[in-house]
């Protein structure tokens, strides 16, 4: 990556996260919004110091432009949480491309002046790479989260069948294959 962007990206990176983490936590209804901002506490918000977290990670390996194997794991944890609330995957994964506009709104200016259109070509694509990768994590956390309510819905049905006596133990040896006898 350009050597100047780099330099200019770090001067602003401060901004940059934080106006990254106000825009994700806009996507939240108003009033989880003051206390997603407001309160600092990794125990009293888990949620907020797990975005704040995530973001400056992410921010310094795509600065550094490493592989992403590096930052999956503060990616993974912000989507685990967008994952298991009520957001459409887009909504859940708009995050990502949001840092696109924030970068080129803090460092147009710089980037014109330097002529260095290429090094924020060259990281939109990253962020583009970055979103493919949110999106594979978002997929395999929402295909979990229907999987543990289809478990307990079978698990809530048997029970009620059970009770209504309409069904009975099934000895373990009926579920085994026929191949296997």
């Amino acid at each position: 990556m350009d050597v100047k962007f780099i330099e200019i990206f770090n001067e602003k990176k401060t901004a940059i996260s934080s106006r990254w983490l106000d825009a994700m936590i806009a996507s939240y209804p108003n009033d989880n919004s003051g206390f997603l901002m407001n309160q600092k506490d990794r125990f009293a918000n888990p949620v907020g110091y797990t975005f704040t977290i995530g973001i400056e990670g992410i921010i310094e390996v795509l600065v550094k432009g490493e592989d992403f194997s590096e930052s999956v794991s503060f990616l993974e944890d912000i989507i685990k949480v967008r994952a298991i609330q009520d957001f459409t995957p887009a909504k859940a994964m708009a995050f990502v491309f949001q840092l696109k506009t924030i970068v080129r709104e803090e460092l147009g200016k710089e980037i014109r002046q330097n002529q260095i259109y290429d090094a924020l070509l060259d990281f939109e694509s990253k962020i583009d790479d970055l979103a493919l990768t949110a999106f594979d994590i978002y997929v395999k956390y929402r295909e979990q989260i229907y999987e543990l309510r289809t478990d307990e819905l079978k698990r809530m049905t048997f029970s009620l069948l059970k009770k209504a006596n309409l069904m009975s133990e099934i000895p373990d040896q009926e579920f085994e294959h026929k191949d296997q006898k």
